[in-house]
C-alpha cells in the first residue's frame, strides 16, 4: 500500500464507512427487512474493518495475540448478542407492545410527526444522555465498576473485543438508554434505528486501524477518543464518556483529546483479570472484591 493511498484511506474511512453503513440499513427499512439488513451490514463492517487492521494498524503492538480471543467472542455473543440484539430488536419491540399506552401513538411528548431522519437524530441525542451517565457512573461508582472492568480489562483495542462486556453492564446501558426513548414515546422505528447506529460506532470505535478524524471527533466517539478512554492514568481515562456523540461530555467537561501526543499503548486495570471466561463473569462477585477502577489509592498518577 502506498503512502498516498494509506492517507487518503486513513481521512475517509470512518466517514464512508458510516455512510455506507446507514444507507444499507435504510434500503433495509424501506423493503421492511432492518435487522436482516443490519446483520449483514454488521457483517460486512466487520470484515472490512479486520482487513483494514492487518493491512494499515494504528498500534503494531496491539495486532499480536492477547490470548483472549475467545473470552472476547463470548462476552460478545452474550453481552452484545443475546441482549443488544435480542433485546432490542426482539424482546423490546415485543415488551413495548404490552406497555399501554407506551407504544400507542400519541403516547408522551416525543413529535412523531417530524420527518423519521430529525426523529433518529433526537433518539440519539436524548438517549445519549442516559448512556452517558451509564458509563460515567460505571466508572464512579464501585458497586458498577466491578462489571465494568471486564471492558477495560483488555490490553489492546481491536474489533474482536468490541463486544467484551459483563452482560449486566451490558444490560444496564441498554435499558438507561432506551428507556429514555420509551419513556418520551418514540416509536419503534428510532429505537431500531438508535440500536443500528450505536453498533456501527462501537466496532469502529474499537478498532485498530490507523485512522485521521479532524473535526469528526468534537461530534462523535471516534477510535481517537476512546484510546484515551482505555488509559490507565485516571486524567485520561476517565473522560469520553460518550456511545455515539460528544454532546454530554462537551455539557459536563469531560471531552479529551491530546492531538499533539499518542494514546497510550499500555492500557488495562490495576487488578489482573482472570484469563478464563466463566471465572471473568465471576469476577463482579468475587471476595476481596477486585479494585475500584484503574489506579488506587497507592497510585501517585491517581492524585494528581
Amino acid at each position: 500500500m502506498t503512502m498516498t493511498l494509506r492517507t487518503l484511506i486513513s481521512w475517509t474511512a470512518w466517514p464512508v464507512l458510516m455512510i455506507l453503513c446507514l444507507t444499507t440499513t435504510a434500503i433495509g427499512f424501506h423493503h421492511g427487512i432492518p435487522v436482516i439488513a443490519f446483520n449483514l451490514t454488521y457483517a460486512a463492517l466487520a470484515v472490512t474493518l479486520l482487513i483494514l487492521e492487518r493491512k494499515m494498524p494504528h498500534e503494531i503492538e496491539w495486532t499480536k495475540p492477547d490470548g483472549q480471543i475467545w473470552s472476547d467472542i463470548f462476552h460478545t455473543l452474550v453481552s452484545k448478542g443475546t441482549v443488544q440484539t435480542l433485546v432490542v430488536f426482539s424482546a423490546v419491540l415485543g415488551l413495548a407492545a404490552y406497555i399501554t399506552p407506551m407504544s400507542e401513538p400519541g403516547y408522551g411528548i416525543w413529535p412523531r410527526h417530524w420527518p423519521l431522519w430529525t426523529q433518529v437524530i433526537l433518539g440519539v441525542v436524548a438517549s445519549e444522555f442516559g448512556l452517558y451517565w451509564a458509563h460515567h457512573t460505571a466508572h464512579k461508582w464501585k458497586p458498577l465498576w466491578r462489571f465494568h472492568a471486564i471492558h477495560h480489562s483488555v490490553k489492546k483495542l481491536w474489533i474482536v473485543n468490541t463486544g467484551r462486556f459483563h452482560f449486566i453492564d451490558s444490560l444496564k446501558s441498554i435499558l438507561l438508554g432506551t428507556g429514555i426513548l420509551l419513556a418520551l414515546g418514540a416509536p419503534m422505528e428510532v429505537i431500531t434505528w438508535l440500536a443500528a447506529i450505536t453498533a456501527y460506532i462501537g466496532i469502529l470505535t474499537h478498532c485498530n486501524v490507523d485512522m485521521k478524524f479532524g473535526w469528526i471527533s468534537y461530534v462523535f466517539n471516534t477510535p481517537e477518543l476512546h484510546r484515551w478512554h482505555h488509559s490507565k492514568d485516571l486524567r485520561e481515562g476517565d473522560k469520553n464518556f460518550g456511545e455515539n456523540i460528544m454532546l454530554w461530555d462537551w455539557v459536563f467537561g469531560t471531552w479529551f483529546h491530546e492531538g499533539w501526543r499518542r494514546p497510550p499503548v499500555d492500557i488495562g486495570i490495576k487488578d489482573e483479570m482472570p484469563p478464563r471466561f466463566r471465572d471473568q463473569l465471576a469476577y463482579p462477585f468475587r471476595r476481596p472484591y477486585p479494585s475500584f477502577r484503574q489506579w488506587g489509592p497507592d497510585k501517585p498518577e491517581a492524585a494528581e
